[in-house]
């Protein structure tokens, strides 16, 4: 069995990642934020690892550029309804399991994380990166989130009827337009 994720917040843990790093030194204060709620999330939930839909999930109540990024109202309420769902129904398959998109190596060195949410996150800070900014920002973590179709939060989009190519499209629209 996998161990637990550690059951306090990032926050809690003095605003640390599990590489020693400072979250405000990696991430923006909204990509903090969202990290320590899907921490708090999984916690609550009972599941093993921070997922990728734990981390939609928080990334969605904590960042409105990449809330407004997703889509309209209806859409963003049709996700979080399939996200606040999962502990009463839909995604109960989850539960117990760890998510595993089989898309991605296993990312080792970032604990309490699914492989495929440690992936998104590494690949969130790749895009930061390339595009000059000293943070990850929220909008980065959407793009990755919406880049592997094989994820627990590429599910949750794909019933909700949100396009991963459209989603991209406006992220990379955003970074073109904002300088």
């Amino acid at each position: 069995m996998q161990p637990r994720i550690p059951r306090q917040s990032a926050g809690e843990q003095g605003g640390r990642w599990p590489d020693g790093t400072d979250l405000e030194d990696r991430f923006s204060a909204e990509l903090a934020s969202a990290v320590s709620g899907a921490r708090r999330r999984a916690v609550r939930d009972g599941d093993r690892q921070i997922d990728t839909a734990h981390l939609l999930h928080s990334l969605l109540e904590c960042d409105a550029e990449a809330r407004a990024l997703l889509g309209d109202g209806p859409r963003i309420a049709r996700v979080l309804g399939y996200l606040v769902q999962r502990s009463i129904g839909y995604g109960l398959r989850w539960q117990g399991a760890v998510e595993d998109s089989g898309a991605v190596p296993v990312v080792s060195g970032v604990d309490g994380f699914s492989a495929p949410a440690a992936a998104a996150m590494e690949d969130a800070g790749v895009r930061a990166a390339r595009r000059g900014a000293a943070r990850t920002g929220g909008v980065d973590l959407l793009a990755a989130l919406v880049a592997d179709p094989r994820t627990r939060a590429a599910e949750v989009l794909a019933r909700a009827a949100v396009e991963p190519h459209a989603v991209l499209a406006r992220v990379e629209n955003h970074f073109e337009s904002t300088p």
